[in-house]
């Protein structure tokens, strides 16, 4: 199953992109033997004009361009489900068990995510009860998607 991240806004080079870079890296060389294909993360520019509403929707359209039809949205935001890694790890084996061509997982922008794509994804998680950065959950994201790689894996990286 292929596991990508789209998300609105765009990195500069710094540390920042270079974690994600990083963590991503570590999960594709540990996901291909799992039966994870690790993409990259596709972004899309910040909607500058019109209302809160407006820029949400832009944002959302421009976000859905390219998903395939017979894929799995997985949208993040401050409202959804908070889970812990090893659910978050299951989650993906189970999509991937499941047949699921590919899952990516949607990061809305400082505005979030417009309803219409939230009401597509068939989970929506949060990283805990705090507001996050949108650029900052990339981060976050890409860290659980190598720690799920690594649970699955049976390898040590994840303790309780």
């Amino acid at each position: 199953m292929r596991v990508s991240i789209a998300a609105v806004g765009r990195f500069k080079k710094g540390p920042e992109r270079d974690i994600v870079e990083r963590y991503l890296d570590r999960a594709r060389k540990m996901g291909g033997n799992l039966g994870l294909d690790i993409g990259s993360v596709r972004e899309v520019p910040e909607a500058q004009s019109g209302g809160v509403g407006e820029r949400r929707l832009a944002e959302a359209q421009a976000l859905s361009r390219g998903f395939a039809d017979r894929g799995v949205i997985v949208a993040l935001d401050e409202h959804g489900e908070d889970i812990a890694s090893t659910a978050f790890a299951e989650l993906l084996a189970d999509l991937r068990d499941d047949g699921v061509p590919e899952t990516v997982f949607v990061i809305g922008g400082a505005d979030g995510l417009d309803p219409t794509l939230r009401d597509r994804a068939r989970r929506t998680l949060a990283f805990g009860r705090a507001t996050w950065p949108h650029l900052l959950v990339r981060v976050l994201l890409s860290e659980q998607i190598y720690r799920a790689t690594t649970i699955l894996a049976g390898h040590p990286y994840h303790r309780e």
